[in-house]
């Protein structure tokens, strides 16, 4: 099976096909002096926490009742090389010990996601009991902390007994089940919980799940995509997919609406992912192609959100094999949201290839595409790290307010990539997440409506993309030891000093430094 690093860079690469056609200028927000930021600047009501999710951190694979999810299968498979999250960092076990280690922080929001394989673990029918202890307890831990918890339903893991029994997110049997199960974290946790989140990253999940294959379920078709996909259909399966998980969020949404928001007063929301898109020349045709980038990564699904249906782009270029919506349908989707959730780690840059690429090479293309380039700018002098010098989450929030009527936007994810290793020092991390976190005030100065900021990761757990090889967290996880000790790295320091408002310069930055040691060992 290929490294991580190799499934990263094919997931780049690739991913990055799929997105066609279309053309509009783009708004670019102006940055100011935002290194000395600091908690006040921000409003008491916004909350600034770090995230994890079920697979990545909980382990206990086989304990208490839990069955497993896709991504256990895939992990299983050996796509990573052996590695698994069975036990990783050992949350289910070490909940109390992280939630004092968040308190101490000085975190005021966690973002998680529950395991639907350990809560119902046939997908639907009986309620594990086990498991609804384990999440009822990290609620209270948090709550008892003063930490408001921000739950996911849906992390990459549905079960497998429903992937096996009628193909996942592939059938509309989905729908109901995913209603249930969302109706029952509702009832049972919602009296606690006021911020859900149905599914994450939904574009990435149908991607690489159904059109690479280098995500679970492993869906794919030549010549695309990974050789271990041994089922799949590229041309259609990602729009498939991506429809019934537009109708199953927005079933959940209604439900809540219609049962808990009057007595829980709670929010719901869909997860998606986004680069900041940069046209790599002045050409129109590079800028057109930036657009499309926004089209089919973010419009995919906000669209039908707001407005009730697939940006026309999509509609001409995808043709018949783009599903439609009925009226009834329509209806039922739009306005089936109460904040976007949004994952962002850097800026590419962005050059149309609609001229190069024809259409028998793959069936989405019918009259333009782009490619990524990495530019001097984009890639960091390792490969391995997010470059600092171009934060655009910014100009991404812009193009959120201008083309969704300013919808509240809670960040999910904004994190730095490191080498997973014991060095703690992580300075490039405290530089990404003071640049990021400075891009954000500015555009919440130029007006967008961002309630929160979440930091990806609080622990090194195992990641979608590098499993074990790569690390965003604020704390390492010593894997080799039985206890799985935590150690903070200087962002987590760094961010303690923020949150608690001892300031955040560089000068700061490095008076923190001297003080963490060079290594856990």
């Amino acid at each position: 099976m290929p490294p991580a690093k190799q499934l990263r860079d094919l997931f780049m690469a690739i991913l990055l096909v799929f997105v066609i056609a279309a053309a509009a200028n783009l708004p670019v927000m102006v940055l100011s002096g935002a290194g000395n930021v600091r908690r006040s600047d921000f409003p008491d009501t916004f909350v600034f926490g770090a995230g994890s999710s079920a697979y990545q951190v909980e382990g206990a694979a086989f304990e208490d009742g839990r069955m497993p999810s896709i991504w256990d299968t895939f992990a299983h498979a050996g796509i990573y090389g052996g590695a698994n999250a069975d036990v990783s960092c050992d949350a289910y076990h070490k909940y109390k010990e992280d939630v004092k280690l968040m308190a101490d922080m000085g975190l005021e929001g966690y973002r998680f996601s529950i395991s639907w394989s350990r809560l119902i673990p046939n997908g639907r029918g009986s309620i594990n009991p086990k498991g609804l202890q384990y999440y009822n307890n990290l609620i209270n831990e948090l709550l008892r902390h003063g930490i408001q918890p921000h739950i996911t339903l849906c992390h990459s893991d549905i079960p497998q007994t429903l992937q096996d029994e009628y193909g996942g997110w592939m059938s509309r049997k989905i729908i109901d089940d995913f209603t249930a199960y969302a109706d029952v974290c509702f009832k049972e946790f919602g009296d606690r919980v006021s911020y859900w989140t149905t599914l994450n990253e939904v574009n990435v999940f149908t991607i690489g799940g159904y059109d690479n294959g280098i995500t679970p379920p492993n869906h794919c078709s030549p010549p695309f995509g990974l050789k271990s996909c041994s089922i799949g259909n590229s041309s259609t399966e990602p729009y498939i997919v991506a429809h019934n998980i537009l109708l199953a969020h927005s079933s959940a949404v209604r439900l809540y609406r219609r049962k808990y928001k009057s007595t829980q007063h709670g929010f719901v929301g869909l997860n998606l992912f986004a680069y900041r898109p940069l046209p790599c020349t002045i050409e129109t045709a590079d800028i057109n192609a930036v657009q499309r980038v926004y089209d089919f990564y973010v419009g995919w699904f906000a669209n039908p959100l707001i407005f009730g249906d697939y940006p026309d782009v999509m509609k001409r270029n995808v043709g018949s094999r783009l599903p439609e919506f009925t009226r009834e349908e329509s209806m039922q989707v739009k306005g089936a949201i109460d904040f976007i959730a949004l994952n962002h780690y850097q800026t590419i840059h962005v050059k149309d290839s609609s001229s190069s690429l024809e259409s028998k090479i793959r069936d989405y293309t019918i009259d333009g595409a782009f490619e990524l380039i990495y530019t001097e700018e984009d890639s960091p002098p390792d490969q391995f790290e997010y470059p600092v010098t171009q934060p655009g989450l910014g100009d991404i929030l812009e193009y959120l307010k201008q083309a969704y009527g300013n919808i509240p936007i809670y960040i999910h994810e904004n994190g730095q990539m490191t080498r997973r290793n014991a060095t703690l020092n992580d300075t490039r991390r405290v530089e990404y997440l003071q640049a990021y976190i400075g891009n954000v005030l500015d555009a919440m100065r130029n007006g967008s409506n961002v309630k929160g900021y979440f930091v990806w990761s609080f622990l090194d757990c195992f990641e979608l993309l590098g499993a074990y090889d790569s690390g965003f967290g604020l704390y390492y996880v010593d894997l080799d030891d039985k206890e799985l000790t935590r150690y903070p790295k200087l962002s987590s320091h760094w961010y303690t000093n923020f949150l608690k408002g001892k300031g955040s310069k560089h000068s700061e930055i490095l008076q923190i430094e001297n003080k963490v040691p060079r290594s856990s060992q």
